[in-house]
């Protein structure tokens, strides 16, 4: 690939992704950036969360309300997303379990190579669980 060359809009929506604990869409990123850059265009924004995740500077993370959100945070670490509001949130690899214990069990019966790992879990978030609670 030929050397990527600098951009501020770029690097805004790295910025902006580094700074939250949210897991922004291409359309919440959107709305936030052009607050500073008023001419970007939607399909900026996509392209750039795209070289952003081919780069290994974000993070895609899928989501059950049909659209793809994005995280800053690239750390080795788990994603929680509830069934009822759709929120993503992270949960720290410590809380859960070493990933690296997680690959090396993987790759006992396994003749490839186990370059990474995407685990998600699923159920209700604290808000959602109160909510049950009070009905």
């Amino acid at each position: 690939m030929a050397a990527l060359k600098y951009s501020r809009q770029r690097e805004a929506i790295k910025t902006y992704l580094m700074s939250t604990k949210e897991h922004p869409t291409a359309d919440m990123v959107y709305n936030k950036i052009r607050n500073e850059y008023p001419n970007i265009s939607l399909g900026t924004v996509y392209r750039n969360l795209a070289l952003l995740v081919e780069l290994g500077e974000a993070v895609k993370v899928p989501s059950l309300d049909g659209c793809d959100h994005f995280d800053g945070d690239t750390s080795r670490h788990y994603h929680f997303v509830c069934t009822d509001c759709k929120s993503i949130t992270d949960l720290d690899a410590q809380t859960v379990g070493d990933m690296e214990e997680l690959h090396e069990r993987a790759n006992r019966n396994f003749e490839g190579t186990i370059e990474g790992s995407s685990v998600y879990f699923y159920g209700k978030c604290e808000n959602c669980k109160e909510k049950q609670r009070d009905v």
